[in-house]
């Protein structure tokens, strides 16, 4: 695949100025040169927005609605090949890929689209004085920022609510998936977003930052590490801007010692291990009871050692590569910083024999892991899992809650009513009994480091709506 780097502004496809090399991820050839937006070219998108928002915003509910389902229904005509292109571009398994990146896009633009007509615009609250009408209005200019790991479903996190609010949107893309950013072009305009309602700029951490300190931006919508999440909370605290952030995690596993090993590591195979590594809400901390103990590094290595390493666009694979050699390098070295501290490397540690091209990592257990070292206690990224002991439940809470991190977890028991309990006491803003799986009609972001904000759910609606109340005296119906 070969393509000339492109960004889409104000309606149209333009060839961008600079460009930056995407490659695949189990190859490391060349897909194709993705665009690279400059400091001009994010003017000219938040322009674009800012110039569409009157139009957008003034449209009824039931006009956006209709549009968003042209727009799914556009980019669902693409899930086949959407589902290929993400898959090279970032090593995602193929079979998790169809429904993250194929799929799931146009079923949250479908949720939105349903939740923006039942959602009343305007409602009124008596008072003693008279009566107040609560307003909701578009929040306005939205800087979209998105990154490589899941492209197409982060992004619908952000365009699906927004664009059915009323807001304009600037989609700032991660060079590594630039190319399948332009889908979502594609699909705005043949299903006909008025221009400018949607733009599209790939681009790097410049692009990023003019983006966030752009004035003619009302809201930034981030999800990415924790160390860009910083960055950009104190910009936006210092304009008074708006700002969701869904960053990263370091979510505990807690196997309760009553758990049925066989369904847990079932589990566990996808819950801890998802698009090789690269998930921000995987459990990658399992918290053993020391009564099992050894059963449960055992079981997690049988888990490891049966997962198939390879090609991303075999069906079969369940571990693909990292997306990029930089990547790579860095679970390396903490997969070096899990032997220099003292654990026990239980299974993998290094890169695949058979898989000389592209950025693999073997998936990697360690055991006998304190809760203090750094990979316990640092978003990894990749492949690898430390195992903790602990003795009882208390003991278990605390060190699932001795994070720097909030965002998920899970809890693995036979009694759902314990499991459910010692769920409510982990500090962070979602959790899994007996397996995770994320609600679309449920709130979804961190506490601490994890984030601030939600997306998903109404929740997800209401973060790009402003308040406004409107005092009258006299009857409601005046």
């Amino acid at each position: 695949m070969t393509t000339r780097p492109q960004l889409f502004i104000d309606g149209e496809f333009r060839v961008a100025d600079k460009a930056e090399p995407v490659l695949e991820a189990a190859t490391g050839t060349l897909l194709g040169d993705g665009g690279s937006a400059t400091e001009a070219d994010i003017d000219a998108a938040v322009a674009a927005a800012r110039a569409a928002l009157p139009g957008w915003a003034s449209a009824s509910p039931d006009h956006r609605a209709g549009v968003l389902r042209k727009f799914a229904a556009a980019l669902h005509r693409r899930a086949t090949s959407t589902t290929e292109l993400v898959s090279r571009e970032n090593g995602m398994p193929t079979s998790l890929s169809k429904g993250a990146n194929g799929l799931f896009p146009a079923a949250l633009l479908g949720y939105y689209a349903s939740l923006i007509t039942e959602t009343p615009i305007e409602e009124i609250r008596p008072s003693r004085t008279g009566h107040t009408i609560v307003r909701r209005e578009p929040v306005g200019v939205v800087a979209a920022i998105v990154p490589w790991n899941y492209p197409q479903a982060l992004a619908a996190f952000k365009l699906a609510p927004a664009l059915a609010a009323g807001c304009t949107v600037v989609l700032k893309a991660a060079p590594e998936t630039a190319l399948d950013a332009m889908v979502f072009a594609e699909a705005a305009q043949e299903c006909g977003i008025p221009a400018g309602v949607l733009n599209v700029v790939p681009g790097g951490v410049a692009a990023s930052a003019h983006l966030v300190s752009h004035p003619g931006v009302d809201k930034v919508s981030f999800t990415g590490s924790t160390a860009a999440g910083r960055i950009i909370g104190e910009v936006c605290g210092r304009l008074l801007r708006p700002v969701t952030l869904e960053l990263g995690g370091k979510s505990a596993a807690i196997i309760l010692d009553d758990a049925d090993l066989d369904a847990t590591m079932h589990g566990l195979r996808s819950v801890s291990l998802i698009n090789n590594g690269q998930t921000c809400f995987l459990s990658s901390r399992i918290l053993a009871p020391r009564s099992r103990y050894g059963e449960v590094v055992e079981a997690l290595a049988d888990l490891v050692n049966g997962l198939r390493v390879g090609d991303p666009l075999d069906t079969a694979t369940d571990i693909g590569p990292v997306v990029s050699a930089r990547q790579r390098e860095r679970v390396l070295g903490y997969i070096e910083a899990g032997r220099s501290s003292g654990a026990k490397l239980v299974v993998g540690g290094g890169v695949p024999r058979d898989q000389p091209r592209g950025w693999f990592v073997s998936p990697t257990v360690f055991a006998d892991v304190d809760n203090s070292d750094r990979i316990a206690q640092e978003e990894i990224f990749g492949p690898v899992l430390a195992v903790i002991p602990y003795d009882g439940d208390e003991q278990a809470v605390a060190l699932a809650n001795d994070s720097e991190f909030g965002l998920a977890g899970t809890v693995w028991s036979t009694d759902t009513a314990r499991a459910t309990q010692v769920a409510r006491e982990v500090r962070t803003g979602t959790v899994g009994i007996n397996d995770y799986q994320l609600d679309i009609g449920a709130p979804f972001g961190g506490v601490k480091a994890s984030g601030i904000g939600r997306e998903l759910g109404p929740e997800g609606l209401d973060e790009f709506f402003t308040l406004k109340s409107i005092y009258r005296t006299g009857p409601a119906d005046a």
